[in-house]
């Protein structure tokens, strides 16, 4: 549960700079292999996370809601940290 709580943390800090108009980033990794790259745009308010797959391909997902985006990393790190 505290790790859920450090990505909600992550994001809400990337909310709060939205004043310096800026596209705020920041990566997400577990034992050095990087998961996932999180946008921040605070012209729309929304988050774009983009997922690293093993053959170095990405997805990337929109979000509006800050909630979901962090469930969707605590996922990620979950499935990480089982393998």
């Amino acid at each position: 549960m505290s790790q859920l709580l450090g990505i909600i943390q992550r994001l809400k800090t990337m909310q709060e700079a939205k004043d310096s108009g800026e596209v705020q980033q920041r990566r997400f990794e577990v034992n050095g292999k990087t998961l996932c790259q999180v946008k921040y745009f605070p012209a729309t308010d929304t988050f774009e996370l983009e997922v690293y797959d093993d053959d170095k391909k990405t997805n990337k997902y929109q979000f509006d809601d800050l909630d979901i985006t962090s469930i969707e990393i605590f996922d990620l790190v979950q499935e990480a940290n089982q393998e």
